[in-house]
């Protein structure tokens, strides 16, 4: 006769959805998407702000130039200003390539949302109407999931229109107060409201990948 061990059954994870899924999925992605977006923002603000110093630097040599001016002094200008001119082309091509970067992650952001849009569309053909339905996880109804997503694409679309602004002015820019005007805009992202932390937080939480 066979012994028979006895076991303690652990509980099993509740299945999710396919919608469900792929709603604690995009979470994921929008977090990630985020932390990119935070690294390359950093990076493009140190080379705004290398393009700001040049900038200060050569409008100094300019004018102290124009202030000892001579005929015979012609000649060292052409000498320093290409080598200076070549360095701040390189900064603006290492800026242009940030702004191409964070370009990318903003579509994908876009590309979330309409995803979400997608899948509220299906549930509300599969199940009716969303008030007569439990929700996915906890307590959102799924048309938060992607009015939330509206919500920071819509953010991080403005900010990224205001960082073109900023890099196409920045290198072209003549005054010292406007030029640290346009590194505090780069810097602070005037349009990714205070509360883009608390909308992610939460739609993190509400899916699972944080502890309640």
């Amino acid at each position: 006769m066979e012994a028979k061990t006895l076991g303690i059954a652990t509980p099993r994870k509740p299945v999710l959805s396919v919608s469900a899924r792929k709603i604690k999925d995009n979470a994921a992605d929008w977090h990630n998407l985020i932390l990119k977006w935070e690294t390359l923002n950093d990076a493009g603000f140190t080379t705004a702000n290398n393009i700001a110093n040049l900038k200060i630097s050569l409008l100094s040599k300019d004018k102290a130039q124009l202030e000892s001016s001579s005929p015979t002094d012609d000649e060292n200008e052409e000498k320093m200003y290409p080598e200076y001119s070549e360095e701040l082309e390189m900064l603006c091509e290492e800026l242009q390539a940030t702004l191409a970067g964070l370009t990318k992650i903003q579509v994908k952001m876009e590309k979330l949302s309409s995803t979400t849009k997608g899948i509220c569309e299906l549930e509300n053909y599969h199940h009716g109407e969303e008030s007569k339905r439990p929700p996915l996880f906890h307590t959102w109804p799924t048309t938060h999931f992607y009015e939330v997503s509206r919500k920071l694409s819509d953010m991080y679309r403005k900010e990224l229109l205001l960082k073109r602004t900023v890099a196409e002015e920045l290198a072209h820019c003549s005054d010292h107060d406007l030029t640290l005007s346009y590194l505090s805009m780069w810097l602070h992202q005037p349009y990714v409201e205070s509360d883009s932390k608390l909308h992610l937080e939460s739609m993190l939480l509400e899916t699972g990948h944080r502890a309640l």
